[in-house]
């Protein structure tokens, strides 16, 4: 075809449409022959939700993908560019049920049809190896991967927060929540509650992921420091704050154990299971009040780097493990019960979110971190987070 142009001075549609369906009959008749002696090469979209109807998004996506499989097999290599369908699931469920008909029969109804338009396209996609992730010839070896994590002590349950959308009674990731906390489906005010649900433990591995991120020769720089971030390796000291009155531990961690003499309060996320225990009874109505306000807040409304940092006492105290100074609990909403411990320690003084939390409700700020000058400010301006020399901290 090198040379050749589409050049019709009576501009042909259906001229064009034939020749292009050619190029793409010829190329897609290639796309399972067998070589052996070529080199593999595996281009894989992420698979879409059979919703009836492609859309433009789904055109732009797949044809990405189809256009690296024709480079790759322009190039000698024998390529494998198969389809899927993400079909499990309750939204599934869910459109059938506003339809009054079957899951099964929506699901695959529409599957028909986004595969017909799929190929009206013309992409280079090996359909004898397509998939459906809600057949049991599929999910049975889904269950059988995980069942293999089971028996290694790498699954495991606990409670966790989660993105709730009321409506469709489902979880929804971060990225399905809009930017005013509503689902990307249904439209529903996401709601923050606890859901029991299994985890699986790949921080066991945090440190291979980590150094092996060296080994992607090719990939951008910044797509590397961005997973790096992901897999989040922190090195720092887990410490337990005990309540007064109380056997029980606030459990946290921090990457600055430096500053412990100047902890002045510790915080638990609102869904954290000592919340209740470290309420007192004269605090009880406020802080339940609170814990059902952000409830009705996603995730990303609650850390949002310009969004005020809200909080309430809970009436505790817990006792600095360090200097043995009783120091108020307070629950706020950037503290998440998933992250960490689900309870950070207070040092306003080197920290700038604690600091600015600290000046709005009132709770003391205590320097033990000066510059190396020996300059010392009483009442410090702004966090500092710089290095310097240990102040007020006895052993240290």
């Amino acid at each position: 075809m090198q040379g050749e142009k589409f050049v019709d001075s009576q501009y042909n549609p259906a001229a064009i449409e034939q020749k292009w369906q050619q190029i793409w009959t010829e190329t897609a008749a290639n796309t399972t022959v067998e070589t052996p002696n070529k080199p593999k090469f595996y281009a894989l979209s992420m698979f879409p939700y059979p919703s009836g109807r492609l859309h433009m998004g789904h055109v732009r996506v797949y044809t990405i993908t189809d256009v690296i499989a024709r480079l790759k097999r322009m190039q000698g290599f024998r390529v494998l560019n198969p389809m899927g369908w993400d079909a499990f699931g309750l939204p599934a469920e869910n459109a059938a049920i506003d339809r009054g008909v079957a899951p099964a029969q929506w699901t695959y109804q529409n599957i028909a049809q986004m595969k017909q338009q799929l190929q009206q396209l013309g992409l280079s996609l090996d359909w004898e190896r397509q998939v459906t992730t809600c057949s049991p010839d599929y999910y049975r070896w889904t269950q059988w991967i995980f069942l293999e994590f089971l028996a290694a002590g790498l699954a495991y349950q606990r409670e966790a927060a989660v993105n709730w959308d009321p409506i469709d009674q489902t979880v929804l990731a971060n990225e399905q929540v809009d930017s005013e906390g509503r689902s990307w489906r249904s439209g529903a005010k996401v709601e923050r509650k606890l859901l029991r649900q299994w985890f699986l433990k790949i921080t066991d591995y945090a440190e291979q992921l980590l150094n092996d991120l060296d080994r992607l020769t090719g990939w951008p720089e910044r797509v590397k420091l961005m997973q790096a971030n992901w897999i989040g390796k922190s090195m720092g000291a887990y410490l337990e704050f005990p309540i007064v009155g109380r056997q029980e531990k606030i459990a946290v961690f921090t990457t600055r154990p430096d500053t412990v003499y100047g902890v002045t309060y510790v915080v638990l996320a609102p869904e954290h299971p000592l919340t209740p225990l470290v309420t007192t009874e004269d605090q009880k109505a406020a802080v339940e009040a609170f814990i059902q306000e952000v409830a009705g807040e996603s995730e990303i409304e609650r850390t949002a780097e310009d969004k005020p940092k809200r909080g309430i006492l809970t009436g505790g105290t817990a006792i600095n493990p360090f200097n043995g100074e009783e120091i108020p609990i307070l629950i706020a909403d950037y503290v998440l019960y998933e992250y960490g411990t689900g309870a950070v320690m207070g040092v306003p003084a080197h920290d700038t979110r604690d600091f600015k939390f600290a000046k709005e409700n009132g709770l003391p700020i205590k320097r033990v971190i000066v510059p190396a000058d020996g300059a010392n400010q009483t009442s410090p301006q702004a966090a500092y987070t710089e290095p310097g020399m240990v102040v007020n901290s006895d052993i240290f």
